[in-house]
Protein backbone atom coordinates (compact mmCIF):
# COMPACT_ATOMS: atom_id res chain seq x y z
CA UNK A 1 0.00 0.00 0.00
CA UNK A 2 2.88 2.35 0.64
CA UNK A 3 4.54 2.14 -2.32
CA UNK A 4 0.88 3.03 -3.93
CA UNK A 5 1.07 6.07 -2.43
CA UNK A 6 4.51 6.56 -3.57
CA UNK A 7 4.00 6.32 -7.11
CA UNK A 8 0.50 7.89 -6.77
CA UNK A 9 2.49 10.82 -5.56
CA UNK A 10 4.81 10.46 -8.34
CA UNK A 11 2.75 10.60 -10.86
CA UNK A 12 0.68 13.53 -9.62
CA UNK A 13 4.92 15.90 -9.22
CA UNK A 14 5.38 14.45 -12.36
CA UNK A 15 2.19 15.66 -14.42
CA UNK A 16 2.72 19.42 -12.35
CA UNK A 17 6.02 19.55 -13.35
CA UNK A 18 4.98 18.47 -17.28
CA UNK A 19 2.21 21.19 -16.95
CA UNK A 20 4.82 23.73 -15.90
CA UNK A 21 6.84 23.80 -18.88
CA UNK A 22 3.89 23.30 -21.16
CA UNK A 23 2.80 26.36 -20.00
CA UNK A 24 6.29 28.16 -20.21
CA UNK A 25 6.26 26.92 -24.08
CA UNK A 26 3.43 28.76 -24.35
CA UNK A 27 3.26 31.41 -26.53
CA UNK A 28 1.06 34.21 -25.06
CA UNK A 29 -1.35 36.01 -27.37
CA UNK A 30 0.98 39.70 -26.73
CA UNK A 31 4.03 37.81 -27.61
CA UNK A 32 2.66 36.78 -30.79
CA UNK A 33 1.02 40.60 -32.08
CA UNK A 34 4.68 41.68 -31.10
CA UNK A 35 6.28 39.63 -33.83
CA UNK A 36 3.35 39.37 -36.10
CA UNK A 37 2.97 42.82 -36.88
CA UNK A 38 6.40 43.74 -37.30
CA UNK A 39 7.14 41.18 -39.39
CA UNK A 40 3.62 41.85 -41.48
CA UNK A 41 5.02 45.38 -41.86
CA UNK A 42 8.65 43.94 -43.25
CA UNK A 43 6.51 41.92 -45.70
CA UNK A 44 4.54 45.02 -46.63
CA UNK A 45 7.69 46.94 -47.50
CA UNK A 46 9.51 44.30 -49.27
CA UNK A 47 6.12 44.18 -51.24
CA UNK A 48 6.79 48.14 -52.36
CA UNK A 49 9.83 47.18 -54.15
CA UNK A 50 12.78 47.79 -51.30
CA UNK A 51 15.25 45.55 -50.94
CA UNK A 52 16.88 44.38 -47.66
CA UNK A 53 19.67 46.25 -47.95
CA UNK A 54 17.31 49.20 -48.04
CA UNK A 55 15.64 49.25 -44.70
CA UNK A 56 17.25 48.68 -41.34
CA UNK A 57 15.32 47.86 -37.74
CA UNK A 58 15.92 50.77 -35.50
CA UNK A 59 14.08 50.75 -32.15
CA UNK A 60 10.08 50.22 -33.02
CA UNK A 61 10.41 51.29 -36.73
CA UNK A 62 11.74 50.45 -40.04
CA UNK A 63 13.87 53.30 -41.38
CA UNK A 64 13.18 52.86 -45.67
CA UNK A 65 15.35 53.95 -48.29
CA UNK A 66 17.34 56.29 -45.94
CA UNK A 67 14.81 58.78 -44.04
CA UNK A 68 11.25 57.14 -44.40
CA UNK A 69 10.10 55.79 -41.41
CA UNK A 70 7.81 52.96 -40.95
CA UNK A 71 5.76 52.31 -37.35
CA UNK A 72 6.26 48.18 -36.91
CA UNK A 73 2.67 48.38 -35.85
CA UNK A 74 1.35 50.76 -38.65
CA UNK A 75 -1.96 49.54 -40.22
CA UNK A 76 -0.77 48.47 -43.92
CA UNK A 77 -2.84 49.73 -46.76
CA UNK A 78 -4.75 47.81 -49.05
CA UNK A 79 -3.41 46.69 -52.05
CA UNK A 80 -4.21 48.63 -55.04
CA UNK A 81 -3.29 46.73 -57.60
CA UNK A 82 0.05 47.09 -59.96
CA UNK A 83 1.90 50.59 -60.17
CA UNK A 84 3.58 52.38 -62.39
CA UNK A 85 6.10 54.80 -62.31
CA UNK A 86 4.49 58.46 -61.46
CA UNK A 87 4.95 60.83 -58.45
CA UNK A 88 4.75 58.58 -55.67
CA UNK A 89 2.17 58.85 -52.35
CA UNK A 90 1.35 55.92 -49.55
CA UNK A 91 -2.14 56.07 -50.05
CA UNK A 92 -3.22 58.26 -46.64
CA UNK A 93 -3.96 61.59 -47.69
CA UNK A 94 -4.53 64.10 -44.40
CA UNK A 95 -7.51 64.91 -43.23
CA UNK A 96 -7.04 68.56 -41.71
CA UNK A 97 -4.64 69.49 -44.36
CA UNK A 98 -6.17 72.99 -44.61
CA UNK A 99 -4.37 73.50 -40.95
CA UNK A 100 -1.33 71.13 -40.28
CA UNK A 101 0.39 72.16 -36.98
CA UNK A 102 4.17 72.28 -37.08
CA UNK A 103 5.88 72.79 -33.68
CA UNK A 104 9.59 73.85 -33.95
CA UNK A 105 11.54 72.02 -31.07
CA UNK A 106 14.20 73.98 -29.67
CA UNK A 107 17.11 71.83 -31.10
CA UNK A 108 16.42 73.56 -34.31
CA UNK A 109 15.13 76.85 -34.24
CA UNK A 110 18.29 77.64 -35.67
CA UNK A 111 16.97 76.74 -39.12
CA UNK A 112 13.86 78.64 -38.59
CA UNK A 113 14.34 80.46 -41.85
CA UNK A 114 14.78 77.35 -43.56
CA UNK A 115 11.81 75.56 -42.06
CA UNK A 116 9.40 78.86 -42.76
CA UNK A 117 10.78 78.70 -46.63
CA UNK A 118 10.03 74.90 -46.93
CA UNK A 119 6.56 75.74 -45.11
CA UNK A 120 6.24 78.43 -48.01
CA UNK A 121 6.82 76.02 -50.47
CA UNK A 122 4.28 73.41 -50.21
CA UNK A 123 1.74 76.35 -48.74
CA UNK A 124 2.19 77.97 -52.49
CA UNK A 125 1.12 75.24 -54.75
CA UNK A 126 -1.01 76.28 -56.92
CA UNK A 127 -5.11 75.41 -56.59
CA UNK A 128 -3.93 73.23 -53.46
CA UNK A 129 -5.37 73.71 -50.23
CA UNK A 130 -2.57 71.99 -47.94
CA UNK A 131 -1.12 74.24 -45.45
CA UNK A 132 1.23 74.10 -42.73
CA UNK A 133 1.70 76.36 -39.95
CA UNK A 134 3.94 76.75 -36.95
CA UNK A 135 2.70 76.45 -34.01
CA UNK A 136 4.14 77.23 -30.17
CA UNK A 137 1.23 75.65 -28.48
CA UNK A 138 1.42 71.86 -26.48
CA UNK A 139 -0.77 70.99 -29.46
CA UNK A 140 0.75 70.13 -32.70
CA UNK A 141 0.27 67.33 -35.68
CA UNK A 142 4.27 67.48 -36.31
CA UNK A 143 7.62 67.84 -34.15
CA UNK A 144 10.68 68.63 -36.09
CA UNK A 145 13.55 68.45 -34.37
CA UNK A 146 17.36 68.03 -34.70
CA UNK A 147 18.87 64.15 -34.71
CA UNK A 148 22.25 64.29 -35.21
CA UNK A 149 22.48 60.20 -34.54
CA UNK A 150 20.51 59.67 -37.73
CA UNK A 151 23.34 57.95 -39.73
CA UNK A 152 26.49 59.82 -41.28
CA UNK A 153 25.08 60.42 -44.66
CA UNK A 154 21.32 60.87 -43.71
CA UNK A 155 20.12 64.36 -43.93
CA UNK A 156 16.62 64.00 -42.07
CA UNK A 157 14.67 61.22 -41.24
CA UNK A 158 10.12 61.46 -41.43
CA UNK A 159 7.42 59.52 -40.70
CA UNK A 160 5.12 58.99 -43.58
CA UNK A 161 1.22 59.98 -43.02
CA UNK A 162 -0.78 57.32 -41.47
CA UNK A 163 -4.04 55.34 -42.38
CA UNK A 164 -5.98 57.23 -39.81
CA UNK A 165 -5.60 60.37 -41.55
CA UNK A 166 -3.01 62.18 -39.58
CA UNK A 167 0.08 63.88 -40.96
CA UNK A 168 3.62 61.69 -39.69
CA UNK A 169 3.90 63.12 -36.27
CA UNK A 170 7.79 63.43 -36.52
CA UNK A 171 10.56 65.14 -38.80
CA UNK A 172 14.25 64.47 -37.89
CA UNK A 173 16.95 66.89 -39.26
CA UNK A 174 20.88 65.92 -38.86
CA UNK A 175 21.87 69.61 -38.61
CA UNK A 176 25.32 68.68 -38.05
CA UNK A 177 25.58 66.81 -41.84
CA UNK A 178 23.62 69.51 -43.43
CA UNK A 179 24.69 72.59 -41.67
CA UNK A 180 27.13 73.44 -44.13
CA UNK A 181 25.17 72.86 -47.49
CA UNK A 182 23.94 76.38 -48.52
CA UNK A 183 20.73 77.92 -47.47
CA UNK A 184 18.71 76.73 -50.43
CA UNK A 185 19.75 72.55 -49.80
CA UNK A 186 19.33 72.76 -46.41
CA UNK A 187 15.26 74.11 -46.56
CA UNK A 188 15.36 71.49 -49.67
CA UNK A 189 15.78 69.09 -47.18
CA UNK A 190 13.40 69.77 -44.70
CA UNK A 191 11.25 70.28 -47.70
CA UNK A 192 11.64 66.74 -48.73
CA UNK A 193 10.91 65.46 -45.04
CA UNK A 194 7.69 67.46 -44.77
CA UNK A 195 6.54 65.71 -47.97
CA UNK A 196 6.99 62.55 -46.59
CA UNK A 197 4.55 63.64 -43.57
CA UNK A 198 1.91 64.69 -45.77
CA UNK A 199 2.00 61.02 -47.71
CA UNK A 200 5.12 61.33 -50.34
CA UNK A 201 7.50 58.80 -51.46
CA UNK A 202 10.38 59.00 -53.20
CA UNK A 203 9.56 59.89 -57.06
CA UNK A 204 12.64 57.75 -58.01
CA UNK A 205 11.69 55.07 -55.97
CA UNK A 206 9.14 53.20 -58.95
CA UNK A 207 7.31 50.55 -57.25
CA UNK A 208 4.77 52.45 -55.29
CA UNK A 209 1.36 53.83 -55.31
CA UNK A 210 1.16 56.37 -58.41
CA UNK A 211 -0.47 59.93 -57.63
CA UNK A 212 -3.42 59.90 -60.05
CA UNK A 213 -2.94 61.92 -63.54
CA UNK A 214 0.49 62.77 -63.13
CA UNK A 215 2.48 60.24 -64.74
CA UNK A 216 5.88 60.03 -66.04
CA UNK A 217 9.47 60.26 -64.22
CA UNK A 218 11.06 63.65 -62.49
CA UNK A 219 14.04 64.10 -62.31
CA UNK A 220 13.59 67.67 -60.97
CA UNK A 221 11.33 66.24 -58.14
CA UNK A 222 12.06 67.58 -54.88
CA UNK A 223 10.58 64.19 -53.31
CA UNK A 224 13.84 62.21 -55.34
CA UNK A 225 15.79 59.97 -52.83
CA UNK A 226 19.01 59.75 -52.42
CA UNK A 227 19.62 63.71 -53.71
CA UNK A 228 20.66 65.50 -50.62
CA UNK A 229 23.28 68.60 -50.59
CA UNK A 230 22.56 67.92 -54.40
CA UNK A 231 18.85 67.84 -55.21
CA UNK A 232 16.48 69.85 -56.77
CA UNK A 233 15.86 72.89 -54.36
CA UNK A 234 12.51 73.56 -54.78
CA UNK A 235 9.09 71.54 -56.11
CA UNK A 236 9.11 70.33 -59.48
CA UNK A 237 5.56 71.06 -62.02
CA UNK A 238 4.57 67.46 -61.66
CA UNK A 239 5.16 68.26 -57.44
CA UNK A 240 2.83 70.91 -57.49
CA UNK A 241 0.70 68.98 -60.12
CA UNK A 242 0.53 66.00 -57.75
CA UNK A 243 0.04 68.09 -54.39
CA UNK A 244 -3.03 69.82 -55.90
CA UNK A 245 -4.30 66.45 -57.17
CA UNK A 246 -3.65 64.65 -53.74
CA UNK A 247 -4.75 68.18 -51.79
CA UNK A 248 -7.60 70.00 -54.46
CA UNK A 249 -9.29 72.66 -53.28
Amino acid sequence: MKNLFKNAALIALLSIFIISCSKKNEILPEQQTETAQPNKVLAYIKKLGFSEAQIVEKGDNYIVDGDMVFSKYMDIPADKGNQITEQYYNGYVVTNSRSIRVKIDPSITSMTSEINGAINQWNTVPNSRLRFVITTGTVYDILIKVDNSIGSSTCGQAYLSTSNGLAGNTVWINQALIQNNSFAQRQRTIAHEFGHTISFRHTNQSTTINVPGVGGTDAQSLMNGGQCGSGATVLSSKDKLATAALYPL
